[in-house]
């Protein structure tokens, strides 16, 4: 059976979308992530309904604001 760390694994170096709990959303491409979900992502754009407001380069996200991560 495979585990939710494992998924996150297999997402190592390939982009995704994050979506915090204040419904902001970011996407980069995710390149760690510890116990805690504590992620950092390079590459990293925040987002509003699908369209890049910015471009943040590498970010690290606290893992108690996050809501999801999901494949790009």
């Amino acid at each position: 059976m495979e585990k939710p760390l494992d998924a996150l694994n297999k997402a190592k170096n390939k982009r995704v979308i994050v979506e915090l709990k204040n419904k902001k959303e970011f996407s980069g491409v995710l390149k760690a992530f510890d116990i805690h979900l504590n992620t950092v992502l390079e590459e990293a754009e925040e987002r509003e309904e699908g369209k890049v407001v910015r471009k943040l380069g590498q970010i690290l996200i606290r893992g108690d604001t996050i809501l999801f991560i999901s494949p790009a």
